[in-house]
């Protein structure tokens, strides 16, 4: 960079002095000597940027790499999920994610331009010191109100960008729903697109309308900013010409004034472009430094306790808990003992807390009020990742990951990743083995239609899609793969299998848990009755608790549903009569 700041100056003296050797009559050998360095200022003109563009470029791609790794590395160790549902927050990783590819290389290299046009500019600046030292004040000082408005600009478009984000970010949402596959069929069978593709464009308008706005601002100042620098280089023009018709400069001289002129007008403006470009850079990078620095999500002990092999069993105790203090309270005042060794589901309907609860027991959030005892140990006196090694779970969103089937079940614990042998353990008792078994390539296919592995490129047509249920059966087997944890959670486990599987995989979930702590959470009742407690939500708190017989000798709130279940598959003359609200 210091190369190729300097070299502008050194060839503009050069073609002064071949200019002034040829109008002086001055010897060939002084001639060709001149020339040559000046062949050889050439030369090394059209080199060095070539040697800049290829260390550029891998700079980027290093630097892009390593604040990548340390942006997710940060994201990864967010313990909870409340940042992931802040939309604030979301736009902000947005944007940090894109900040962190290119600004820190961007930053790197503006400030090696600003070192090689500060070069430039003080070499040219010193040559028109010599000239002219008015001239060189008036174009120092014209580059001032350029600096400032410049560097106002740059703050414009900062916050424009985060201005703009939610509505980018809903963009993007559109776009997905008209492009993805999970989304094709209800977009086309309820004919949306044309509605989506409206609301697509609509927030493109606006974001295109927030830019168009910054744009025409930042050309109307760069007019004015360009008609003051030409008033500044044609009033020096006017000067040099002049100056020379009197004899007080060469012809030599004149071309050096211009070239002078020009060099420092045109490096003073890319100076102060880089300036204001690093500003802006630097100001989008604090939602990267912002994101990497924002330090855990939930409170960890500086020395978490060990978390110990339950042997007693998991308490709640007074516990409440809201989204936010803006949100209405989702859990009141729940108290709840699971027994080591026995299976406890959560019965109640949409909306009554069971999933909150599910979250608060894998320490996703921790309760507003009261506490999760663990064998008698606040869960917030552990390691989040800790506590979570002792749990094995299947969520009702499960996720359906677009890798090989083998991996898809060894995300349950990837200790088990090179082991086949437990990998396939666990598709059999998730009764998805020999489908898998029957792919094109076994447990090796790719369950993704949206790319091709590299083996796979000659015959992409191997990525398969799984149905429903199959997909469901794999969520299962990541969760049978995590055999030896203290707790197994069960959120809604069959809902999307048809009668036989669920009773299938309900007869293997028995034998699954027998002797460990579960919580089953179901919307279908049948399929909770042999659990050792039943525990009915209802507006955040519990409102019965029992065993099947128990809770249906009651006449509560878990019969009601219950035989209004069951009233589903009984033939119209069999139906229980219904007498004071209750069968």
């Amino acid at each position: 960079m210091v190369v190729t700041g300097i070299l502008p100056v050194a060839t503009a003296w050069l073609t002064k002095l071949v200019l002034d050797l040829l109008t002086t009559g001055a010897s060939a050998a002084k001639l060709i000597a001149v020339a040559t360095a000046l062949a050889g200022a050439a030369a090394t003109t059209s080199i060095v940027p070539h040697l800049v563009q290829y260390v550029r470029t891998e700079m980027d791609r290093r630097v892009a790499l390593l604040a990548q790794e340390r942006l997710f590395t940060a994201v990864g160790s967010f313990a909870g999920l409340r940042r992931f549902e802040d939309p604030r927050f979301l736009d902000q990783l947005r944007l940090a994610d894109q900040a962190g590819r290119s600004t820190p290389s961007q930053t790197v290299i503006s400030m090696l331009q600003i070192v090689r046009l500060a070069v430039t500019v003080v070499g040219f600046l010193g040559s028109l010191l010599l000239l002219s030292p008015l001239m060189a004040l008036l174009v120092l000082l014209a580059g001032v109100p350029m600096l400032l408005a410049e560097l106002r600009l740059s703050r414009h478009r900062a916050h424009m960008f985060w201005a703009v984000g939610p509505a980018e970010r809903r963009e993007i949402f559109y776009s997905q729903l008209l492009t993805g596959v999970d989304s094709a069929k209800e977009v086309r069978l309820f004919g949306i697109g044309a509605f989506l593709r409206g609301r697509m464009l609509s927030e493109r308008r606006a974001t295109d309308a927030a830019k168009r706005s910054v744009d025409r601002r930042t050309g109307f100042v760069q007019t004015g900013l360009g008609l003051l620098a030409a008033l500044v280089s044609g009033s020096g023009l006017i000067w040099a010409v002049d100056a020379a018709r009197t004899g007080a400069l060469s012809v030599g001289g004149v071309t050096m004034f211009v070239a002078a002129v020009a060099g420092v007008q045109s490096s003073l403006v890319a100076l102060i472009g880089q300036v204001a470009g690093t500003h802006q850079a630097l100001l989008m990078f604090d939602h990267y430094m912002t994101v990497t620095s924002a330090g855990p999500d939930l409170p960890v002990p500086a020395v978490p306790r060990p978390v110990p092999t339950l042997r007693y069993g998991i308490e709640l105790r007074d516990v409440w808990f809201r989204y936010s203090d803006e949100h209405p309270w989702v859990l009141r005042g729940v108290d709840l003992f699971i027994p080591h060794g026995t299976a406890v589901a959560l019965v109640g309907l949409n909306g009554a807390g069971k999933s909150t609860l599910v979250k608060l027991m894998c320490r996703f959030y921790d309760p507003t009020r009261g506490a999760i005892l663990w064998d008698g140990e606040d869960l917030r006196n552990f390691d989040p990742a800790e506590l979570r090694e002792r749990i094995g779970a299947v969520f009702q969103d499960y996720m359906h990951y677009d890798m090989t089937a083998a991996e898809n079940v060894a995300l349950g614990d990837l200790a088990a990743l090179g082991d086949r042998d437990r990998l396939q353990g666990a598709a059999r008792r998730a009764g998805i083995h020999d489908t898998l078994e029957d792919l094109p390539q076994g447990y090796d296919t790719l369950l993704s239609r949206l790319f091709f592995m590299e083996s796979d490129k000659d015959d992409p047509e191997t990525g398969v899609v799984l149905s429903g249920g199959q997909w469901q059966r794999l969520a299962l087997a990541r969760a049978f793969l995590r055999d030896q944890r203290d707790l197994l959670i069960l959120d809604e486990p069959s809902a999307g299998l048809d009668a036989e599987a669920e009773a299938e995989i309900h007869a293997a979930l028995r034998e699954h848990r027998c002797g460990r702590t579960s919580l089953l959470v179901s919307h279908r009742l049948g399929a909770l009755r042999d659990a050792d407690s039943i525990v009915v939500l209802a507006d955040g708190r519990v409102v019965e608790q029992g065993d099947h017989a128990a809770l249906m000798a009651a006449e509560g709130a878990y019969a009601r549903l219950f035989l209004l279940q069951a009233s589903g598959y009984q033939d119209e003359a069999d139906a229980p009569v219904v007498m004071g609200g209750l069968t």
